[in-house]
């Protein structure tokens, strides 16, 4: 009989802390867990905050989860000293090193995915339902604040203006009939200015399973307050969601986009989804401000990935790709997907909350 592979120390004290955290609730898929040993390696850390960032970077913790990871890597990494002073607090943890545990393999993809911290391959096909919830004041106060900042175009239609590039001759001529002839004054005309497209693209892999809820009660706000939106899901593949999202129920238009999208807490395909998106509706794409609410976890092809985003700069009037991630201050965008798609975005921002995404579709 053959015996199984031992990993070396070095790289099984890493593959423990992983394991460490799935036992305390955080979620990483298993190419995460590579990323991870080869952030490291690409590193070649000289302390241990190198190692801390390089988790902070590759295996995704959750913002408001930051300070448990910061408690977990120094019982892990610092040893006995952490493990006495956090035995003083109140939050239970669980210690893997102490139970012998520590060299548990990489958990499998769609284990990975219980807590919708992490990417994964996997494609779930899975139903979901939200929470009835009224709308909160932030959601109020974007919804009637939208109309008037959201990004405009020049169309071609002209208006009467005290100033304005182009001459109104009729307007000229009649008031100089109404002054016996002498043009008195010039009329001027300008162009009107009309709402710009807003394309949404909502991530509902099961990384972006803590965010998913309130980016879709963001798109039934932007739907209402102005007529020009376009929203579509992806997660392992494309949804247009625009249609469900119609109506002045926010619960029952959430309902309705429920039982459009298949996807939920699954794996994440993003250059595919774009792929699908520019090929059959590269339309709504051209001269569209296109928001991408994604932590960029991609586990397809980054070239491809990295292709697609360059197609969607090319057609769209502004790209702009929110990250709740970025909202941590150690964040790096060292995940592949990130790395190939930050190129060809117009603003990178973190949109970690309702105020957050607000504040960069004003701009």
């Amino acid at each position: 009989m053959s015996e199984e592979p031992v990993l070396p120390r070095a790289v099984s004290v890493f593959i423990s802390f992983v394991a460490l955290l799935r036992a305390n609730g955080f979620a990483v898929a298993p190419e995460q867990t590579m990323a991870f040993l080869a952030a490291i390696e690409l590193l070649g850390p000289r302390s241990l905050e190198h190692i801390r960032k390089a988790g902070l970077a590759t295996l995704a913790p959750p913002p408001e989860r930051r300070a448990t990871y910061d408690r977990l890597f120094d019982l892990h990494f610092r040893g006995s000293e952490a493990i006495e002073r956090a035995d003083g607090e109140d939050e239970e943890i669980v210690r893997l090193q102490e139970e012998g545990r520590g060299e548990d393999e990489p958990p499998l993809a769609d284990e990975a995915n219980e807590s919708g911290l992490a990417a994964a391959r996997a494609e779930a096909l899975v139903e979901r339902r939200f929470a009835q919830e009224t709308a909160s004041d932030a959601l109020r106060r974007l919804s009637r604040e939208a109309p008037a900042r959201l990004p405009r175009r020049r169309g071609h239609r002209r208006r009467r203006a005290r100033r304005g590039p182009f001459a109104d001759p009729r307007r000229t001529l009649r008031e100089s009939v109404r002054n016996d002839g002498e043009v008195l004054r010039l009329g001027r005309l300008r162009r009107r200015t009309r709402p710009r497209k807003i394309l949404l693209l909502i991530d509902v892999s099961g990384s972006m399973k803590a965010r998913t809820e309130e980016n879709m009660k963001l798109a039934h706000a932007l739907s209402q307050a102005a007529g020009n939106v376009e929203i579509f899901t992806f997660g392992t593949r494309l949804t247009r969601v625009t249609r469900a999202l119609v109506g002045p129920d926010p619960r029952a238009a959430l309902e309705r986009a429920a039982d459009e999208v298949l996807d939920w807490d699954g794996g994440t395909r993003i250059g595919d989804s774009l792929k699908a998106l520019l090929d059959g509706h590269g339309h709504v794409v051209r001269g569209a401000v296109v928001v991408l609410c994604s932590d960029g976890l991609e586990v397809g092809d980054p070239e491809l990935l990295a292709a697609q985003m360059e197609r969607l700069g090319l057609l769209a009037h502004r790209v702009v790709w929110l990250n709740p991630l970025k909202e941590s201050p150690a964040y790096e965008p060292l995940a592949r997907g990130m790395r190939a798609a930050l190129p060809h975005v117009d603003r990178f921002e973190s949109g970690h909350d309702l105020e957050s995404v607000a504040a960069a579709l004003w701009r």
